[in-house]
């Protein structure tokens, strides 16, 4: 993007009285969205590594460790709708700011009842930090949809993958660091310990590792919901398409069949992407992959994602359509999938983490395909998107339950293989279907 400022298009200026179709930078909004999408991606990664943590602090089996992601998916659901709500009244930038604020208050409660090993409690805190990231989601993705050409959304949502997904890498090193550093022995010591207490002392000790960290990112949401509140960033707010359709201005909601197929779809991508991303730990250790190394797998899946969105980026839509490029990117999972079903121990989990590339471009793709043409239901087809997310609830803990009592690679497939065969057919078909292309 030019640093130059310009007009942008289909969007008008509601903060403070602001007029519509004033010049902004897109520089300086880019920017701040870029750190928005840096925070919920440092925020949302870490939650690959929370399961081992969870897993060794309250001495819980998968299908209970599996519960982080699920509480913090869920927490999409419930809020997405009542954010549009919220972002209706307090606009969008405000609404980033009460989202970063719910965050920080989130945080505070998961590390001091993760420290006291409370598990209830601690999962109350991460569904608080889910619905802070609910009200930023539904702000900052039609924000970035529409602050340019609907054609070249999915190479601006790129940019923001960028620094969502660096910040991914980032998470897991930086919690592995420092509160996963030598959790191998520790497991082992726990295992060997003859006594209660002493088992309950490394336990407490290991636990309170987490205080800290969580404590000061709880300081640096708060700062940076100040910063949003006081910076530069427009409170862009989509504007009513006009229609020579004298019934178009009635069109309902329900009326747009390729929001609901993509619904659909976001649903099952985030799913397969939190299975790539937060289970590639367990599915490692389904071989017997040290669990010290395991704990830091997240981070190969968030390279390769990295580099999928480098890639979207440059060809995306100079070389070829978003459609054409999700097309591309479900066969290519399938093709990895079916490589981690056929392999064994790292070569198995590298094709899985390989799933990130063909995961990368899936969002930046889905959700300006789904809501395009909405006008004035923008808000809300964008909110009824951003619940779809709890896809990264449902998906992991199925996976979880069923490989209890099935091979885990074979449930590893049977999740993963429809998932993206669905994906394919939205960015075939699904996503015209019912779509004014004239709008696009």
């Amino acid at each position: 993007m030019s640093s130059d400022t310009r007009t942008v298009p289909s969007v008008t200026m509601s903060a403070d009285g602001i007029a519509a179709g004033q010049r902004v930078n897109p520089l300086v909004t880019t920017g701040i969205i870029g750190v928005m999408f840096f925070i919920f991606g440092f925020v949302t990664w870490l939650n690959g590594p929370l399961i081992t943590f969870v897993k060794l602090a309250f001495t819980l089996d998968d299908v209970s460790a599996f519960l982080v992601p699920m509480v913090f998916y869920m927490s999409y659901f419930f809020l997405a709708l009542p954010s549009a709500m919220i972002l209706r009244r307090t606009g969008m930038k405000k609404g980033m700011t009460l989202g970063l604020f719910v965050m920080a208050a989130g945080a505070i409660l998961f590390g001091q009842m993760a420290m006291m090993r409370i598990f209830p409690g601690a999962l109350t805190g991460l569904f608080v930090i889910g619905a802070g990231l609910a009200i930023l989601q539904t702000a900052a993705n039609p924000y970035i949809s529409i602050v340019g050409p609907i054609e070249s959304a999915a190479q601006r949502i790129a940019v923001m993958g960028i620094c969502n997904k660096v910040a991914g890498i980032l998470a897991p090193i930086v919690i592995g660091t420092l509160v996963l550093h030598g959790v191998g022995e520790l497991d082992a010591q726990v295992k060997a310990a003859t006594s209660l207490e002493a088992r309950e002392a490394l336990l407490n000790a290991f636990a309170a590792k987490i205080h800290a960290p969580y404590l000061a990112m709880a300081g640096l949401l708060a700062l940076l919901g100040v910063f949003v509140l006081r910076s530069p960033l427009p409170d862009i707010q989509p504007t009513v398409p006009k229609s020579t359709d004298a019934g178009e201005a009635d069109r309902g909601l329900s009326s747009y069949r390729h929001l609901w197929l993509g619904v659909v779809c976001l649903f099952l991508y985030v799913g397969v992407e939190v299975m790539a991303g937060d289970a590639i730990g367990a599915y490692g250790q389904g071989f017997g992959l040290p669990i010290d190394e395991t704990a830091f797998f997240t981070s190969f899946t968030l390279a390769g994602m990295l580099l999928g969105y480098l890639v979207g980026l440059v060809v995306i839509p100079r070389f070829v359509s978003q459609e054409r490029y999700l097309a591309f990117s479900a066969i290519l999972g399938i093709l990895f999938v079916l490589g981690a079903y056929a392999t064994h121990g790292y070569v198995s989990v590298a094709f899985v983490a390989a799933l990130g590339f063909a995961n990368a471009m899936m969002w930046p793709a889905i959700f300006p395909l789904a809501i395009r043409g909405l006008g004035r239901h923008t808000e809300t087809g964008s909110a009824i998107m951003i619940m779809a997310i709890c896809g990264g609830a449902i998906l992991p803990q199925m996976f979880a339950m069923l490989k209890e009592h099935m091979p885990f690679q074979l449930v590893f497939l049977m999740v993963m293989v429809p998932a993206y065969s669905y994906i394919l057919f939205f960015g075939i078909v699904g996503s015209r279907v019912g779509s004014d292309r004239s709008e696009a």
